[in-house]
């Protein structure tokens, strides 16, 4: 391993040299074990029968970090349609234009 006194001495074209072979050297390492990574991978998602939507769909019935996802109740109805807005994202166009207090849900 080289000190940080030996770094400190050398002239800046060793220093690019070392570093283009420390940044190689870190690109092959990373390559082999992404490489192995994958093939684990593959071997437990063939051993378990395990799809892609099982891991990465948001319908597989978990959240972030394992969790379960939990329903958002409506925060807002429309008490003519029957029609219902959790709060979240853009508001429903039967709020455009109206006092959303008139349309909370009480009792949540």
């Amino acid at each position: 391993m080289i000190s940080d006194e030996q770094l400190s001495t050398m002239p800046l074209a060793e220093l690019r040299e070392l570093h283009s072979k420390v940044g190689a050297r870190i690109q092959a390492l990373v390559t082999e074990e992404k490489s192995g990574a994958i093939l684990k991978v593959r071997q437990l998602v063939e051993s378990f029968g395990i799809e892609p939507k099982d891991i990465f769909s948001r319908s597989a019935g978990m959240g972030a970090l394992g969790q379960e996802k939990r329903k958002v109740l409506a925060k807002y109805r429309d008490p003519a349609t029957g029609k219902e807005w959790t709060g979240r994202g853009k508001a429903p166009r039967w709020l455009d234009g109206k006092n959303r207090e008139e349309y909370l849900i009480h009792g949540h």
